[in-house]
């Protein structure tokens, strides 16, 4: 069992910057994939990066050259930097770590996006 829990959100002006932070309880696999998701009123939860413990990592279009995704292994601890963000990016981002058929997701927090 793996719990996680988000910081770092809060309101930001667009073009401005945040750095999600999630840190894990549990054992994470060498295996596990640690990424991000969000989901914006009335959209369906879209996957905004993943990242392995080899440091593969996967960004959606949206958010390419814009979002980094990190993993501190020592910490247990999955990281997303986000810049230029805009008013689009608004949504409620959620941990997620993927093992194998299993999901587990933190509590959610909200990041908006507004002048």
């Amino acid at each position: 069992q793996v719990q996680l829990v988000e910081s770092g959100g809060g309101l930001v002006q667009p073009g401005g910057s945040l750095r999600l932070s999630c840190v894990a309880s549990g054992s994470i696999f060498s295996t596990d994939v640690m990424g991000w998701y969000r989901q914006a009123p009335g959209k369906q939860r879209e996957l905004v990066a993943h990242i392995t413990n080899g440091d593969a990592t996967y960004y959606a279009d949206s958010v390419k050259a814009r979002f980094t995704i990190s993993r501190d292994s020592a910490k247990n601890t999955l990281y997303l930097q986000m810049n230029s963000l805009k008013p689009e990016d608004t949504a409620v981002y959620y941990c997620n770590v993927r093992r194998v058929i299993w999901d587990f997701w933190g509590q959610g927090i909200q990041v908006t996006v507004s002048a």
